[in-house]
């Protein structure tokens, strides 16, 4: 009976670590609505369905516990399909994707109009937005949970905005210290 018990606690306790580890994605068109009631930055995750790195970047690093925590605590965050048929507003346009195919829903599809305007080249691309709905940059690529945190410092505390040259780019980069267990 201690051991059934006992394993149900276990369950129960390993259930509430991986809940506290999700981040609290919404849509873009929530994210921006949100914004309007409590400013924060937005950070979006554009993948598609059948990219192998963005399904990596959702694994291994959203799923982290220190990356989860810092996004929920600081940005607004927005999973977007750049092939999908997700209908949004931003800065008074609408964008769809009118050359979406349903029957390549899980192959490639016709790029959305959103990706388009945001100059996206490939995937994962993670693009950030300041407080006003501004796009400031977007990073392409797989990124590990430390190496993800310094983008997300830098865009969270604007340090972005000071830094002028790549000299100064790489000064920030060398002092930087990641506090991000890579798990």
């Amino acid at each position: 009976m201690k051991k059934i018990l006992l394993s149900i606690i276990s369950v129960a306790f390993l259930s509430t670590s991986i809940t506290a580890q999700k981040i609290n994605w919404v849509t873009m068109n929530e994210a921006l609505a949100l914004q309007q009631k409590n400013p924060k930055k937005i950070i979006v995750d554009v993948y598609t369905n059948w990219c192998g790195p963005c399904k990596m970047l959702d694994k291994q690093t959203f799923q982290n516990e220190d990356v989860a925590t810092y996004v929920n605590e600081h940005f607004y965050a927005v999973k977007f399909n750049g092939e999908g048929n997700e209908s949004l507003t931003y800065k008074e346009n609408e964008f769809t994707n009118p050359d979406y195919d349903a029957s390549k829903a899980k192959t490639r599809n016709s790029s959305h109009q959103f990706a388009d305007y945001l100059g996206l080249k490939g995937y994962p691309t993670i693009a950030f937005f300041d407080e006003q709905s501004n796009f400031i940059y977007p990073l392409t690529g797989f990124y590990k949970p430390n190496e993800l945190e310094f983008y997300l410092k830098l865009f969270m505390t604007d340090k972005h905005k000071e830094i002028k040259t790549k000299e100064e780019f790489q000064e920030y980069y060398n002092a930087f210290k990641p506090e991000f267990k890579a798990k």
